[in-house]
């Protein structure tokens, strides 16, 4: 049977840990009790067994050993009080530390007493957290509620302007719904609508428009593209939902008269062709339905967890009183429930009746009165682990290792790799192979990232924003890892056999172009299969990346985004494959391509493009966070360009003026990186903590793994010494060394990928994140804003 400690630490949720009950330091003050109890003369706990010759006797050297053991316990308790009464006259402390000194000649009653305050003290903290999040969730509610009352109003004016019903005004009865008609809901946050928003302009709105919007109290905000931007571009489109801030203190016929030029400029907009159907607009509608519907599942799971949070509370409570009756032998637990069950946090009805509210819009407006339907929307269920996907795990691991071998003694055997071998064959097959290598690799890290954070209960889902019914387990990235290694290598040895038998090259080369194409194909492929969400999800992005600054970003962004700044060497190899295959597939004359003028020049492109694009990120969040720190990462990147590209100049043009610049760039580069890792992405180095050098919360409960891992990315971080000693290598021994620190690189940055998400798990639990904030279309402010 599981004890209930570690069940209530694996279903707590762990943004709230702190405000959860203490159960842990709660079965400690039991435990003192038991001591207190323990201590007790034997003689009170002694028990007659029946008549028996011997008991005079019993009860005489009883009496003499139990009155010998009081006097020797009370001299000694008299002892150790003069003591500490003697030392606090001495230091002149605090009466608290003298109760710290007598801790261990507390009685049983008096830590039955600490026992109970500690127990009030946990109650009052539930019960305020609980009142905290409550009125959060109802003000929520009541915000989600309006933007519904408003997308509803809106969905149905624009359907009777399509089939014509009004023409030219809005002061019917659909305006006087979304203006003044109040909410028809019962529940506890239901509130009057009387504030309401409208879709933005079309293309073709004019500033008298949006003069008269603002006059009215109506103001239309664009994002990103500003007002003056969209009309000046006339048929720009607006890539995102337009949003309208209504003040609270426009009049209902102020917005009516409004919204009715604003709705027939809208609806009655030419587009280029010359049309005026309002297919932008629907559009634009659509968006602002997927942005509330969002915002529902979200509050629905917050409400999911208010419920989490109470039920585990009050099991907490309960599980605790009983144990402390059987300890105490007492029977108080009864009272002190009934106490319990009367406060705010179990008494409340309100989260109760914002979820049926929930459920009953939910299913009204976004799941056709479907429930079921609903039910599976706002409750996603995670799928189960499936026992064949370990096997496939397995099998091909032991596939991989066994092609591997049969490859190495094929290799062997025909003298691929030694001195004086065929020096075509590394310089077509090894940028293939390290390219899968790498990625394999890589995802492998991740697989390792994504089974620790896991049993660290870190929360990776909601940093990441990923879907928990589509996101990948440790064990679907090692099926991928597994599998494209395998495919890889049983590749590698059909194409070592077919050149050992004398096929032309360029058909055995084909093979590898084959591979090429078949995994570019799988990545792309459209079809609902090998994991179709997760390989969209990937490319979207991948897309924000290459597209930055234009783009906002998220975490996942600029987390994917440093992933590859540890990837040059596949992106250089990904350089060299296409220019194999492009331009000297047929002529095997793989040297031309690499003395090329442009070869050249794309690698100093290649090498600077990850950190241009991490740099690029920082640029945007600067922009529109304001905060100089993101300024200051940016540095760190630059620093990280000049480095590189002093290296790889230093590479194809050896000099001492050279060597002297890469020294230094990369050595300050360097110090920059280490200093951003420990500090800033790992929240490491405090010299306050009280965790020597480390931070205030950590995770992993032994504290030397913190300081091996300092270790261990200072040496990884200084791999690039090797390009300035140029060791004297044959072919096969410089591509293999090559590989290799790339290879620790991908390890070091797997490496780092925990602290980092471990640090950015515990600022959420210190501001008690565990629900992101979706934003919405419609947004009210004060008549001065």
């Amino acid at each position: 049977m599981v004890k209930f400690s570690k069940e209530l630490n694996a279903q707590l949720i762990s943004e709230w840990k702190e405000a959860f009950v203490n159960y842990w330091q709660l079965k400690q003050h039991i435990k003192r009790i038991r001591l207190s109890r323990k201590s007790k003369p034997y003689s009170s706990y002694a028990q007659t067994d029946g008549f028996s010759i011997l008991n005079p006797i019993k009860s005489v050297v009883n009496i003499v050993s139990t009155k010998f053991r009081t006097h020797h316990q009370s001299s000694l308790q008299q002892e150790m009080i003069s003591k500490v009464v003697v030392q606090v006259e001495e230091d002149e402390v605090n009466k608290d530390d003298v109760s710290d000194e007598l801790l261990q000649l507390f009685t049983e009653e008096d830590e039955v007493k600490r026992f109970f305050e500690r127990l009030d003290e946990e109650l009052e903290k539930v019960n305020d957290f609980y009142k905290i999040k409550e009125n959060e969730f109802c003000e929520r509610g009541e915000v989600l509620v309006k933007q519904l009352d408003i997308l509803f109003q809106l969905k149905k004016i624009l359907g009777q302007q399509r089939r014509g019903h009004q023409r030219r005004n809005f002061s019917g009865k659909p305006c006087e719904s979304l203006c003044s008609t109040p909410s028809s809901r019962n529940s506890d946050y239901s509130g009057d609508s009387s504030t309401n928003g409208q879709e933005s302009p079309s293309d073709t709105t004019t500033n008298e428009l949006l003069a008269t919007l603002q006059k009215n109290g109506i103001h239309v905000i664009t994002a990103p593209i500003t007002q003056s931007k969209l009309a000046k571009n006339g048929s720009g489109k607006p890539k995102m939902a337009m949003k309208v801030d209504v003040s609270a203190l426009a009049s209902a016929k102020s917005m009516c008269s409004a919204m009715s030029g604003m709705w027939e400029d809208l609806l009655n907009s030419p587009r280029k062709d010359g049309t005026g159907d309002g297919n932008i607009n629907r559009k634009k509608i659509q968006c602002a339905e997927k942005m509330i519907r969002g915002a529902f599942m979200e509050f629905y799971r917050g409400l999911s967890l208010s419920n989490t949070y109470r039920s585990l509370n009050m099991v907490a409570f309960t599980k605790i009183l009983k144990k402390f009756d059987k300890v105490a032998n007492q029977k108080t637990s009864a009272d002190y429930l009934k106490q319990v069950k009367e406060t705010h946090f179990i008494t409340s009805p309100k989260v109760g009746r914002l979820m049926d509210e929930v459920e009953t819009l939910f299913t009204q407006h976004f799941a056709d009165n479907d429930r079921k339907m609903a039910m599976k929307l706002l409750k996603p269920q995670q799928q189960k682990d499936s026992h064949v996907i370990t096997f496939f795990v397995g099998l091909f691991t032991g596939s991989f290792v066994c092609l591997f071998v049969l490859y190495a003694i094929l290799a062997h055997f025909s003298g691929i790799f030694s001195r004086g071998g065929h020096a075509d064959y590394m310089e077509i097959i090894y940028p293939v192979f390290s390219i899968f290598a790498l990625m394999s690799l890589h995802l492998f890290m991740y697989g390792c990232n994504l089974f620790m954070w896991k049993a660290t209960r870190i929360n990776y889902n909601f940093i990441f924003e990923f879907s928990p019914k589509t996101s990948l387990k440790a064990r679907d990235v090692f099926l991928i890892c597994m599998s494209i290694m395998t495919v890889v290598i049983g590749s590698m040895v059909v194409h070592l056999i077919l050149k050992s038998k004398g096929f032309l090259p360029f058909k055995v080369d084909s093979l590898l172009g084959i591979l090429i194409l078949i995994s570019i194909g799988v990545l792309l492929c459209p079809f609902n299969i090998l994991y179709r969400p997760t390989r969209c999800y990937f490319l979207r992005v991948i897309r924000n990346i290459v597209c930055s600054p234009l783009y906002k970003v998220m975490m996942v962004d600029f987390f994917m985004a440093d992933q590859l700044t540890s990837q040059i060497l596949l992106l250089r190899h990904m350089e060299t494959t296409a220019c194999y295959f492009m331009a000297s597939f047929r002529t095997q004359q793989y040297q031309a391509c690499k003395s090329g003028k442009l070869y050249k020049q794309l690698a100093y492109l290649i090498s600077f493009a990850p950190y241009y694009w991490r740099a690029m990120q920082c640029a945007r969040r600067w922009f529109d966070k304001s905060d100089p720190g993101h300024l200051a990462n940016l540095g760190k990147y630059v620093s990280a360009m000049v480095a590189a590209g002093a290296r790889l100049t230093y590479a194809q043009h050896p000099t001492p003026l050279l060597m002297i610049i890469v020294l230094l760039t990369s050595v300050a580069a360097t110090i920059y990186q280490l200093y951003w890792d420990f500090v800033k992405d790992w929240g490491l180095l405090n010299p306050n903590s009280i965790n020597p050098w480390l931070r205030d919360e950590l995770i992993l409960k032994n504290k030397c793994i913190y300081y091996i891992s300092i270790a261990v990315n200072v040496a990884l971080r200084v791999v690039w010494v090797e390009t300035v000693m140029r060791f004297n290598l044959g072919i096969f021994e410089s591509r293999l060394l090559e590989f290799s620190l790339a290879s620790l690189e991908v390890i070091r940055r797997g490496h780092w990928n925990f602290y980092r998400l471990e640090n950015e798990h515990l600022n959420n639990v210190g501001k008690f994140r565990a629900v992101k904030i979706v934003p919405l279309p419609f947004r009210e402010i004060d008549s001065d804003g």
